[in-house]
């Protein structure tokens, strides 16, 4: 997939968003009209007997109306502004568990290391991770508005049913809905739904009432007015769920092409279509049902699998048939796993941590030459089977200890430490780092620093950023006083010694994104021209071109070059190069640059891998700026490979 292509897959999901909301508002109009409908025959008498249009903008009429569209906008309202807490909400809504990170069951390891190793090649925050335990059915999903929060969550039967291979075949499904941009739709989606229900589920409400009070009424010899008030029940029961009915329609419809696409991407990701395939064939011999929350038609168009039966599943199935999917990732491959899997024990599946990389996967290279700047940018939003096992190799080289000290918060705070005074002197690096701090997690400790650095000293830069992407679930449990408080220090220490690095610049970028209140919700597209943001660009290309070259005349050359190709009429002048910024200019252009149009953002990464490149190669450290960068942009790019660094 080009680095256009998932631009445009972003740009899509916007549209789709809207789309979604266009829709609803069009279920709303005609439920709204069917009651008006309904309420016009009921309250029509020999006296008044308007013509149905002349009632509907009659008093009674509008506000029928009314009532019927705040009852549907307040009951979808209520509903998005209870997921507004993002992926972690959803998980509590169906009685996940958050996976503590010191678990110790080879299922829970082993789910963990496939999920980080497939993050960590494709350029995307580790996700928290959550098991619905009560569970037996195979099933996944991942929610929230943006990568920045994201939860997967998993069935526990999908833990001990499915080898390592037929687990990374979901996960890597999951991974497709990230990088797509489908989760914000899947959130958005049970909110819409669920003010559509809410007129059938008033309806069905009234019709036990009104029954009740009927059979009391005649059992005393008196009706009354309850048969009116059981036809309008009945009415609106009818009416609620035939609207039910068309939202499930929009629900597998809207659902049904990203399923195919994300199985795609699975058996690209992975180069193993039998693993995402028996996976598949698994839940076609039993189910990924759920059965301990009421929640299991919400979800429907969020899971890997149908979470309900539904009654003409072929119209309202929120996925393809199973079949289907399977012959659609290969053909044939359908007949293979029958003989293969239908009568395999429970046994037989793996357990490891790691799978060892096949020869010549292996990590960055002091300078890792390419043919081309589309070589790097076509790669955003998509990983390679190269890619996430070179991801793993990478993970199995991180000393079990560290790794541990990463998913606690003192451990992830002494990381973004030891990064920042790695290549430092000793004294030079105590000195930074002797400050006071009453925060016992912000206080500096040299005794998890100095289990840290060997490892970082060791894997060199490659191990930087994927570090960092270790640690920033634990990052991102720390208080928002203690995240505005780290990214303040961060600053603080980067400028201390009146040089800044582009790491520094770039880390500080990273962690105030990330760490920001504001950190997961949908970034606003503001801006449809770079005529809006020619300031930021131009301070990032700056920096870029630096980052590219060894002097400043060459680095000024570089930048002309790169920025022209961003004017807005032929003959103007460049802005002039920028040599130098702080941490908080950087932070805030970035800022910027990702509330363009998604359709804007590849040329820009394509100028900046034209800067790192412009010396025939790719340095590991200007690789994982370029990283960073197209982070800030929402475009994760995946880890590079080569010969590992000194």
């Amino acid at each position: 997939m080009a680095t256009k292509g998932f631009f445009e897959r972003q740009a899509s999901a916007k549209r789709n968003t809207a789309l979604l909301v266009f829709l609803f508002a069009i279920a709303v109009t005609l439920i709204a009209l069917a009651v008006c409908v309904v309420g016009y025959f009921v309250t029509r008498s020999d006296t008044t007997s308007l013509p149905f249009q002349q009632w509907l903008m009659s008093y009674h009429g509008l506000m029928t109306a009314a009532v019927v569209v705040l009852l549907i906008t307040g009951a979808s309202a209520l509903r998005w502004i209870d997921l507004a807490g993002g992926g972690d909400r959803v998980a509590r809504m169906v009685g996940a568990r958050l996976l503590d990170p010191s678990s110790q069951d080879p299922d829970e390891r082993r789910y963990r290391n496939v999920v980080e190793e497939m993050a960590i090649a494709s350029g995307v925050p580790v996700p928290e991770l959550y098991v619905m335990d009560h569970e037996t059915g195979i099933n996944a999903f991942v929610a929230g508005y943006s990568p920045n929060e994201a939860v997967m969550v998993v069935t526990h039967g999908t833990l001990t049913q499915l080898t390592r291979d037929e687990l990374q075949g979901v996960i890597a499904h999951e991974f497709s809905h990230i990088l797509n941009g489908d989760m914000r739709i899947n959130v958005r989606l049970i909110a819409l739904l669920a003010g559509i229900l809410a007129i059938g589920q008033i309806g069905t409400f009234l019709l036990y009432s009104a029954g009740r009070r009927t059979y009391v009424s005649s059992s005393r010899g008196r009706n009354n007015s309850q048969g009116v008030i059981l036809i309008i029940a009945l009415a609106l029961t009818v009416i609620g769920y035939v609207g039910v009915f068309f939202g499930r329609l929009i629900q597998a419809a809207v659902s049904r092409e990203r399923e195919r696409l994300a199985d795609a991407s699975s058996v690209q990701f992975t180069r193993n279509p039998e693993g995402i395939g028996g996976a598949l064939y698994k839940i076609g011999l039993s189910s990924g049902y759920f059965q301990s929350t009421s929640h299991a038609s919400d979800m429907n168009h969020m899971c890997f699998g149908e979470t309900t039966k539904m009654a003409f599943s072929r119209l309202l199935g929120s996925h393809p048939p199973i079949e289907e999917r399977i012959e659609a990732i290969q053909p044939g491959l359908i007949t293979r796993l029958r003989s293969r899997l239908r009568d395999m024990p429970s046994d037989t599946r793996t357990t490891g941590e790691a799978t060892p990389s096949p020869a010549g996967a292996s990590g960055f290279s002091s300078g890792v030459a390419t043919g081309g700047h589309s070589q790097i940018t076509d790669s955003a939003g998509t990983v390679t089977a190269a890619i996430e096992q070179y991801a793993s190799q990478l993970l199995a080289r991180l000393p079990a200890n560290v790794r541990e000290l990463l998913y606690t918060r003192a451990g992830a705070v002494q990381l973004v430490y030891a990064l920042l005074t790695r290549d430092l002197p000793q004294e030079t690096a105590d000195g930074l780092l002797g400050f006071a701090e009453d925060n016992v997690v912000l206080r500096p400790r040299a005794d998890l620093i100095g289990k840290m650095m060997p490892t970082l000293l060791r894997e060199g830069d490659s191990v930087r950023l994927p570090a960092l992407e270790l640690a920033m679930p634990a990052l991102r449990k720390l208080d928002p006083d203690e995240r505005q408080a780290l990214v303040k220090r961060v600053a603080e220490l980067a400028q201390a010694d009146n040089r800044v690095t582009l790491f520094e610049l770039a880390l500080h970028s990273f962690l105030k994104r990330h760490l920001a209140s504001d950190a997961g919700r949908p970034v606003p597209v503001r801006y449809r021209s770079y005529k809006a943001v020619e300031t930021d660009l131009n301070l990032l290309l700056s920096l870029m071109a630096r980052a590219g070259t060894s002097s400043d005349d060459e680095a000024t050359s570089l930048h002309q070059q790169v920025v022209a190709s961003f004017m807005d009429r032929p003959g103007r002048a460049a802005p002039a190069f920028i040599p130098r910024a702080t941490v908080a200019s950087l932070s805030n252009s970035l800022k910027r640059l990702n509330q363009l149009s998604p359709v804007l953002k590849p040329a820009i990464l394509d100028a900046c891998v034209q800067c790192v490149q412009h010396d025939g190669q790719v340095e590991a450290r200007e690789y994982e700026l370029l990283r960073i960068v197209a982070d800030q942009m929402d475009a994760p790019l995946p880890l590079l490979q080569g010969t590992p660094a000194a």
